[in-house]
């Protein structure tokens, strides 16, 4: 289970490079110049899509307290550029088209990218302040498959700096095995800036966890979350979820958007019974 402005990378970062050894000296420059052309290709962002770009410097900081090896800062750019382009999706508001709409007003629509596929967005309201949801889905990640039975098990497989992480995530079997298990290794990074908290992730290799025996490896990303109190109601927060999930294997497509828009639906419910619990005990 999200990154800087190039102008602020590029700014802060400038003032290190004088110290950098030659690796990591590329490294910042090369992440600067990606970050750029990728903010430049979506004008128009709403106020909260600003704010994390703007005000995101955790990247630059990371490069001065903490030397990464050449295949940590590959994960460290493939966490930013996700966040970009999830970002960028998101911040279109043309062509979503409704697929399922609950009467507590939680609601999945769905729009067909060019270079990505079907993605899907969920939007709900959760009447729990921000910081209760952020623990939950980013401090108590490894628990998701505690409480959600889409979930079999989360497991991190290694953390690199302080907000970039990789995962293994294995999806418990759908109901009559109609999709057949599934699992997934990406890398996730979280970014927290002001009352906006943005979760990304993408599909990554990662050495240490080849193909399972008995699992499709499916394959994720661009996919976030954003999390932000809802206008004027503090106590509540409003969770905007992009998944994109390329699941592998020949499925129908119609079986494929009615398994994925039910899993959005089916995560807020169980996410809302969690805190519930929490909160209670």
């Amino acid at each position: 289970m999200l990154p800087a402005t190039s102008k602020l990378c590029a700014a802060i970062s400038y003032r290190h490079l004088r110290n950098m050894t030659g690796l990591r000296r590329q490294a910042a420059v090369t992440i600067s110049q990606e970050l750029s052309k990728l903010a430049c290709r979506s004008p128009g962002p709403g106020a909260w899509i600003t704010q994390v770009r703007r005000r995101s410097s955790l990247l630059s900081s990371r490069l001065e307290e903490k030397p990464f090896s050449e295949m940590e800062m590959s994960y460290i750019k493939q966490g930013e550029e996700a966040l970009q382009k999830s970002l960028s999706i998101l911040e279109d508001l043309e062509g979503w088209k409704t697929e399922t709409e609950v009467r507590n007003g939680d609601k999945v629509l769905s729009k067909v990218l060019p270079d990505v596929g079907k993605v899907f967005r969920l939007e709900v309201v959760v009447d729990q302040p921000l910081d209760t949801v952020y623990s939950e889905l980013v401090d108590r990640m490894e628990q998701m498959g505690d409480w959600n039975p889409n979930v079999q098990e989360v497991k991190i497989l290694q953390k690199i700096g302080k907000d970039t992480v990789i995962t293994h995530e294995k999806a418990a079997a759908a109901p009559g095995n109609i999709v057949g298990p599934r699992d997934f290794v990406s890398v996730r990074c979280a970014r927290r800036r002001g009352s906006t908290c943005v979760l990304a992730g993408m599909a990554t290799k990662y050495g240490a966890m080849p193909e399972q025996e008995g699992f499709v490896r499916a394959e994720n990303g661009p996919t976030c979350m954003i999390l932000r109190p809802l206008p004027g109601r503090p106590s509540q927060t409003k969770l905007t979820w992009l998944l994109s999930i390329d699941l592998k294997g020949w499925l129908p497509k119609t079986i494929i958007n009615q398994v994925l828009s039910q899993t959005q639906v089916d995560f807020a419910n169980h996410l809302r019974k969690r805190l519930a619990r929490a909160v209670a005990v």
